[in-house]
């Protein structure tokens, strides 16, 4: 057969999923490698790059012949599921995949295909560990390859709704809460069957993470049910840490949860107290302690405003927490957040740039990893310049959302005006393609590191009611 006839065929036959292996699963040191192909163009399935996907975050575009070694490599390890890999089985792998692929490119010799298996395996160990790559790899901006892409590479579960029934359903009542008082945050909570349902979309849509948010997420007692269901997912939970007991950590780690994120407001307990709405400073800071303890995958986040603008200070306990990732951001005007109580509290772009400035040199000078997650507060480049990304908006792009009713919206801070779609009952194409998902990726796409819902864009979504006036503390921890 010719050549390319070969090729062509197997892309035909192998590039119609999402390809996943982990490597190292008990870690530490776990790499998580998705493979995601290119929609397919003019029944071509071999234009456009496949892109591989590591430990949800970077993603590099991968060749075809390249993507046809991953597969084959993915397909070998997935063997060993669940067991012990002894060094004879690492050989076994390696021999597995030779064979699958020279009967593809059968003139190219055994010894070229080992040296190459081992280094894609030791490029995405180091981009993994965020170690210096050797090899020269380019990493594609995600507004380039929007054309290719089937799904976002992340969903947002919102499994749990801020009110229920009237009542408020949350341990917190934050005063910058994106989704109190917005519609689509209090919709009726769906059972556990609807949420594998769900999961088992995301993963045909090719999907390669979820987060379970809300509202707050451990207020249902099926999560742990549902993070395990997803373990083929990377898996991430954002939680405002209060129900984090040590036994519920461990339970976490035993279902594989990959990794967990915390909001704290401020080292001063006054101050954290009075940004949540609640008495919750004691156990927020048990909730980190304990995650740490029980070797979860931690990053803690601090949305910045003028009164936790003290940020050093936070650092600096965190720090002597053992914490060693934080996210800071600043304020979407969405929820409870675009209310005067929050709106007067926002920072103004010299303050926060004064702020971020600080932030990343004493991180940089104590080990820790620092991101800024908000777009359009600060000019595009500038986090650059400090030596840290430079965030750019997601929505119907990297990133969407399900609602606790099951409909699609833009991002979970998007959560008014703006429904995409059921993912229970429509078909994934249809959403993924239908007229304002396109659009708003489109916009995603080509915007320089703006929020849409800071801007009027055509795109603003900002929520309309207030939430429940309940006592939070009364909603038992």
């Amino acid at each position: 057969m010719d050549p390319e006839k070969r090729v062509r065929k197997y892309a035909q036959q192998n590039f119609n999923e999402v390809h996943h292996c982990t490597l190292n699963p008990d870690g530490p040191g776990v790499v998580r490698i998705f493979l995601v192909p290119p929609v397919v163009e003019n029944n071509d399935p071999i234009v456009g790059s496949s892109v591989a996907i590591i430990n949800g975050q970077d993603v590099i575009p991968v060749n075809t012949s390249w993507s046809i070694l991953l597969i084959e490599f993915i397909r070998a390890v997935n063997r060993y599921d669940g067991k012990a890999v002894t060094d004879q089985d690492v050989e076994d792998i390696q021999e597995a995949t030779c064979q699958a692929v020279r009967k593809v490119y059968p003139f190219i010799r055994k010894k070229r295909l080992r040296r190459d298996i081992y280094t894609i395996m030791k490029t995405f160990t180091q981009v993994a560990h965020g170690e210096v790559v050797d090899e020269p790899i380019d990493y594609v901006p995600l507004g380039n390859y929007a054309p290719f892409m089937r799904a976002p590479h992340r969903m947002d579960l919102m499994v749990s709704a801020m009110a229920t029934g009237g009542r408020w359903n949350c341990n917190q009542k934050c005063v910058h809460c994106y989704a109190a008082g917005q519609e689509q945050a209090e919709e009726a909570e769906l059972s556990t069957d609807d949420w594998k349902t769900i999961i088992d979309r995301c993963r045909a849509a090719g999907v390669t993470q979820v987060t379970f948010t809300g509202g707050e997420p451990t207020m249902r007692d099926d999560l742990f049910e549902l993070v395990e269901y997803a373990r083929w997912f990377v898996t991430r939970l954002n939680t405002n840490g209060i129900r984090l007991t040590r036994e519920y950590c461990d339970h976490l780690r035993a279902v594989s949860l990959d990794s967990v994120q915390v909001t704290f407001y401020s080292h001063d307990e006054a101050t954290h107290n009075d940004l949540v709405g609640a008495h919750r400073y004691a156990d927020t800071v048990a909730g980190i302690k304990n995650a740490l303890a029980a070797g979860l995958n931690l990053s803690v986040n601090t949305p910045l405003c003028t009164a936790n603008r003290d940020y050093i200070a936070t650092l600096e306990f965190l720090q002597g927490l053992g914490v060693t990732y934080v996210t800071c951001s600043g304020l979407i005007t969405t929820g409870n957040a675009a209310k005067p109580a929050s709106e007067q509290l926002q920072l103004s772009e010299d303050e926060m740039k004064q702020i971020l400035r600080e932030a990343v040199e004493f991180c940089h000078a104590h080990n820790m990893e620092i991101s800024f997650t908000s777009p359009g507060w600060v000019e595009p480049g500038f986090c650059s310049q400090l030596g840290i990304p430079d965030p750019a908006c997601g929505a119907c792009l990297s990133n969407m959302a399900v609602t606790p009713g099951g409909h699609v919206v833009p991002c979970q801070s998007w959560l008014s005006g703006y429904v995409l779609g059921d993912m229970r009952t429509d078909e994934w194409d249809a959403i993924w393609n239908g007229d304002l998902c396109a659009a708003i990726r489109a916009d995603s796409a080509e915007m320089d590191g703006t929020c849409p819902l800071r801007v009027q864009n055509g795109f603003l979504g900002t929520g309309e009611k207030n939430p429940p006036t309940v006592d939070a503390e009364e909603v038992g921890a």
